[in-house]
């Protein structure tokens, strides 16, 4: 018989008259054996090992692939420096051809500045030789 106490017991009385009285007890149907209780938790706990274990293995996976990034950061760095390194190359090139430029157009204007003060020169004693000689004529030109 079950236990009057129990709160899953379904109890109804059935009153008649003064003399007689039945009271009837009856427990809820059964729901099974209750394996399908066991069944939910060992599959939750082969789930939790599972986790557990990848967990573990997935720190060395962690470690791998800090030193990959780690590798990758380096040649990174190593292409931008090798970048920086010819474009500096580049520039110091271009420097040198304008600076050649320069000198060649700095020596051409020079070169053409001597030829026009020799120019000049030149003329210059020219003149004074056609004033010396005029002067030379007119003096043995000129009545003594």
């Amino acid at each position: 018989m079950s236990n009057p106490n129990d709160p899953y017991v379904e109890r109804t009385v059935v009153e008649q008259p003064a003399t007689v009285r039945t009271e009837y007890s009856a427990a809820p149907a059964a729901r099974g054996s209750g394996a399908a209780g066991w069944w939910i938790a060992a599959l939750v706990a082969v789930v939790a090992i599972v986790g557990l274990v990848f967990m573990f293995n997935n720190n060395s996976t962690s470690t791998d692939l800090q030193a990959a990034t780690d590798a990758g950061r380096s040649q990174a760095m190593m292409e931008t420096a090798t970048a920086q390194a010819q474009s500096a190359a580049q520039a110091a090139s271009e420097a040198s051809a304008n600076a050649a430029s320069s000198m060649a157009a700095s020596t051409q204007a020079a070169a053409d500045s001597a030829r026009n003060a020799a120019d000049r020169t030149a003329e210059a004693a020219q003149d004074t030789a056609a004033a010396a000689s005029d002067a030379a004529q007119e003096a043995t030109d000129a009545p003594q």
